[in-house]
């Protein structure tokens, strides 16, 4: 005679997802290009980013040897802002959440 077993019914438990926050950092991230100057690059860095001649060197040089760089770090608003002021000479930038 062979016993039949049951398993026990496991309770089913809706467990909650922890929130995502959007609102953290987001990264505007720059690539590299072969059709402008390194002048117009950090020209434009700087006018974006408001940073100086020597870190908008660092970032463009960055760019041209690794082929992307971090540009600049803030939340979604500045660094839209940010990615459009380099896109009007038609640099290739993304913004993303780091």
């Amino acid at each position: 005679m062979t016993q039949t077993r049951t398993i026990p019914e496991v309770e089913k438990r809706q467990q909650e997802a922890p929130p995502i926050d959007l609102g953290g950092p987001y990264v505007v991230i720059l690539y590299n290009d072969d059709y402008h100057t390194f002048d117009e690059v950090t020209a434009q860095l700087q006018k974006a980013t408001g940073c100086t001649i020597d870190r908008a060197w660092e970032i463009a040089i960055e760019a041209h040897t690794r082929g992307r760089a971090i540009a600049f770090v803030g939340d979604q608003q500045e660094c839209d802002r940010v990615a459009g002021i380099l896109r009007a000479i038609r640099l290739q930038v993304e913004t993303d959440l780091f």
